[in-house]
């Protein structure tokens, strides 16, 4: 494994981003095999945010992950740090509040949401810690959690077969759908290089999330980790 990608600055990831966004929402289907779409539902499903709630959907990108909840009535805004990916959604959904955002410095007041919610994007993040402690600053007191990442398999076999699939076909089929091939490679580094499961759960807790839990989609190649607000707390 090349630790040149995985030493990527926050800078370097947005530049990589903004270089994908206009194919991204079609790579991502074609390397999941449609897959994504049922992570997105079962991800919107666990926020189980109500009409007049206020969600905070972050590495939202296009705005793929946001949309569900806009139609269901409920406040999302969706937040990245890639201008170039913001610029792509905002031409699709006009109606939807797009803002440029750094998790680890999070533009709006404590308390200010019903739900967080990242998908995909807790990886690219610098310091998981920090992050998830500045999620957990703005939302308010009894709100909810939702990771969804990918992570890993249960089955030893299907787990061979998952990663010889990353580094091998996954950059491959990049290279036909993608307007950055190598970005892809990164990201099947990133997959490989993540904690697992339980890891994950004990990382989310420690930066002062209470009721952790997580359950697996597809045999684990994603898991949904949920978690609540007990307490306000402030991001160190």
């Amino acid at each position: 494994m090349s630790r040149a990608s995985l030493d990527k600055q926050p800078a370097d990831v947005a530049s990589m981003f903004d270089t994908v966004a206009s194919r991204y929402d079609l790579t991502n289907d074609v390397l999941s095999l449609g897959q994504d779409r049922l992570w997105r539902k079962a991800t919107v499903a666990a926020c189980a945010a109500l009409p007049g709630q206020r969600v905070l959907d972050i590495a939202a990108g296009t705005g793929t992950s946001s949309e569900p909840f806009a139609d269901r009535g409920v406040d999302v805004v969706p937040a990245d740090f890639s201008l170039g990916m913001l610029r792509v959604g905002k031409r699709r959904r006009p109606d939807l509040t797009f803002t440029a955002s750094d998790a680890l410095r999070l533009p709006f007041a404590d308390g200010s949401f019903d739900v967080v919610t990242i998908s995909f994007g807790l990886r690219n993040v610098s310091d998981t810690g920090a992050a998830l402690q500045e999620f957990h600053r703005v939302t308010k007191p009894g709100g909810r959690l939702v990771v969804c990442e990918f992570s890993r398999p249960t089955n030893p076999v299907f787990a061979r077969i998952y990663s010889t699939y990353l580094m091998g076909s996954l950059p491959a089929i990049a290279r036909r759908t993608s307007s950055n091939p190598e970005s892809y490679v990164y990201l099947a580094e990133s997959i490989q290089a993540w904690p697992d499961q339980r890891a994950l759960a004990q990382t989310i807790a420690d930066a002062g999330w209470g009721d952790v839990s997580w359950r697996n989609l597809s045999g684990g190649i994603v898991a949904l980790h949920r978690a609540t607000a007990t307490t306000a707390t402030t991001a160190s």
